[in-house]
């Protein structure tokens, strides 16, 4: 019998004499793109720095029941299938790739109840005998679309993030399977499971580090209590990043900040004037100079401000595209305009480093406190969220306002109107800033490292006054300084920090240097780094076809999946094309992995029939659709058309006068 809780590392946990069963109970495989991005880039950051010693990692746990009478233990996984199956096929890969020596990966670990099509997938994966891809050697009904997706996104992303990072395949490997560590808690063998999953889906949550970071901050201000209730009050407004930045205010203090007219003001210039707008609450006034326990200070509810009830929308409304504690690194590096990493795994560290140890921790606590506030409400105003209103669903670009009445009128309401939605034309311009924020925002999907966010965010901050055009002047710079300084650069590309803060996001790349030739090394399957290339194509095609009804609603999602409209792998008769024109950038589009699974042999004339009775995936993908036959010739003029567009888009003139062309 194994011990109840085992330390393992990835190797010990992948190479034992052992079953890891997923039960029919549980969901099928779900990660996509941001989570498994994310796992990776977890591993790569705490590989250690030049003569750094390596620590161990410490990647979850794995809840597991142990089936009894079994010859060989046989886990059913309760807790952590998702992560297991991602480390399983993250190994397979490795050792597909032959990235490493992975001799002791000789016995597929991960087994699944009464789901066939699942093990087909998986034994596919796990024997390499494809070439390019595992559904070449898979009929349709042996393909799991989860765990084919999930291979294919690690192929992808692994080479994308190893060369981003100056990392090899070996030190990668070799650090995932000694030093990443996972705990197997193992459930007593008198378990009740239903129990146990009852208790799971109602357990308290861990003290977080940014709860515990907020602590830290308010010791720092130990000396006056007024500033301790002023960053409170600043900090639980601003810690629900789905509900406007106002709502966590009574209304005086809304009056006080964002001003008396609409709430839809931010009037204040620094942290002193924020204090004295903000009305301690009775129970400090009550305690006036008698220090706060630790306890108080990590507690939410023992300096709770005062809130009203009328005018809050259910915060269930909005869905932010970044978490808090992330939210915390992109204030600090915006005020603080150094190059620090937008990782909140190093939060307390980096706080640490650049606020309280400051040589007047105090004032630079107070500093951070007004920015934070300061940018919330610039980014509840000028950043795009998901809104969720009447049964329906869609990217939203607007701003709070409170309607009628006082400051303590039972009569007003507030609403939420289009960011950019009075003035003449403005409709058109907020969609076009939507649709440019949420083709950013798609293409990647992990909660850290959201640079684009970052831009953003450092535009909005240093701007006097925030203008729709100026802004999606220098969005659009920004998006094509990605592009072309960064992902379709000849050699290495620029980092973010530079293109952001040096070069202010203006790009740096002249069209009289790119030629559709020089940029086809870049562009081919395989060699495109970043989704950002395919979304900001189609944000330009939407552009220039946008008066067509078919592309009118086009609305960026979430693909994660490079299709070749004319396929690999053919049926039978259709011809096999060279690889210079099956792989070229007029044969690829994105898509979601779902139709890439499902149709990938198909013919384009199938594929056709079938993409024109769903939604639109791509505007590029609909343009593809127009050209008959789909051959060789027809790849080559599409290949030709979209560069086109995208070299037009480094000398194309974004004054006012050209916006709505």
């Amino acid at each position: 019998m194994s011990e109840a809780i085992t330390q393992l590392s990835i190797q010990r946990l992948l190479s034992g004499n052992v079953e890891y069963v997923i039960p029919m109970y549980q969901r099928n495989y779900a990660w996509e793109e941001g989570e498994i991005t994310q796992l990776i880039q977890d591993v790569i950051d705490y590989l250690p720095k030049r003569d750094d010693k390596a620590r161990n990692y410490y990647i979850g746990s794995l809840v597991v029941y142990e089936r009894p009478d079994t010859k060989t233990p046989v886990f059913e996984t309760i807790d952590g299938q998702q992560r297991l199956t991602t480390l399983s096929l993250l190994t397979s890969y490795l050792k597909n790739t032959k990235a490493a020596d992975l001799g002791w990966y000789s016995n597929l670990s991960i087994h699944f109840d009464s789901r066939e099509h699942s093990r087909a997938t998986f034994e596919a994966i796990f024997e390499g005998r494809f070439q390019d891809d595992p559904a070449e050697i898979l009929a349709d009904k042996q393909i799991n679309t989860g765990i084919l997706n999930g291979y294919r996104l690690i192929q992808k992303v692994l080479p994308q993030r190893l060369k981003e990072n100056g990392v090899s395949a070996q030190q990668f490997a070799d650090f995932l399977f000694r030093y990443v560590q996972i705990m197997r808690v193992k459930v007593p063998a008198d378990t009740d499971l239903n129990h146990y999953f009852e208790i799971m889906n109602n357990r308290g949550e861990q003290l977080e580090k940014h709860e515990v970071l907020k602590a830290r901050m308010m010791e720092k201000l130990q000396a006056c209590q007024q500033s301790q209730n002023c960053l409170h009050t600043v900090w639980e407004a601003c810690a629900n990043m789905e509900r406007y930045v106002q709502m966590g205010f009574t209304p005086g203090q809304r009056s006080s900040i964002f001003g008396k007219l609409n709430w839809g003001r931010f009037e204040l210039a620094n942290f002193d004037e924020l204090s004295a707008a903000l009305h301690p609450p009775q129970a400090l006034v009550a305690r006036q100079g008698a220090p706060l326990t630790l306890e108080q200070i990590i507690s939410k509810t023992s300096i709770a401000v005062e809130q009203d009830e009328v005018g809050d929308e259910a915060p269930e409304r909005f869905n932010t595209v970044i978490n808090f504690p992330n939210f915390l690194l992109h204030v600090l590096r915006v005020e603080t305009q150094a190059d620090i990493p937008l990782d909140d795994k190093r939060l307390l560290d980096t706080f640490e480093a650049h606020i309280l140890k400051q040589p007047d921790p105090a004032a630079a606590v107070k500093r951070f406190t007004f920015s934070l506030l300061r940018c919330k409400y610039l980014y509840d105003q000028y950043v795009i969220k998901r809104e969720f209103i009447k049964g329906a669903d869609g990217w939203s670009l607007k701003r709070f306002k409170w309607n009628e009445g006082g400051e303590r009128s039972r009569v007003g309401r507030g609403s939420y109107v289009n960011t950019f939605g009075e003035e003449e034309g403005s409709e058109g311009i907020n969609r076009r800033i939507l649709m440019l924020l949420s083709a950013f925002h798609v293409s990647t999907p992990t909660l850290v490292y959201k640079h684009w966010l970052n831009a953003a965010l450092h535009y909005l901050f240093h701007s006097e006054q925030v203008e729709a055009q100026a802004y999606l002047q220098h969005m659009e710079s920004v998006a094509k300084a990605f592009v072309f300084d960064r992902f379709l650069a000849p050699e290495e590309g620029l980092e973010y920090f530079a293109m952001i803060y040096e070069n202010k996001g203006v790009c740096q790349t002249c069209r009289e240097g790119v030629t559709a030739e020089t940029l086809k090394p870049r562009l081919s399957f395989g060699n495109i780094e970043n989704n950002l290339v395919f979304n900001f194509l189609d944000y330009l095609l939407w552009l220039e076809h946008g008066a067509s009804e078919s592309v009118k609603s086009y609305e960026f999602t979430f693909r994660s999946s490079v299709e070749h409209y004319y396929p690999q792998k053919p049926l039978q008769g259709i011809d096999q094309l060279v690889l210079e024109d099956l792989h070229s950038f007029g044969n690829l589009c994105l898509i979601s992995h779902e139709k890439n699974s499902r149709l990938s042999n198909f013919t384009p004339e199938q594929k056709k029939e079938f993409y024109l009775k769903n939604t639109l995936d791509s505007v590029k993908q609909y343009l593809m659709m127009q050209s008959q036959p789909w051959d060789a010739e027809a790849i080559r003029e599409h290949y030709q058309q979209m560069t086109n567009v995208l070299l037009k888009s480094l000398v194309r003139n974004t004054s006012a006068s050209a916006l709505f062309e």
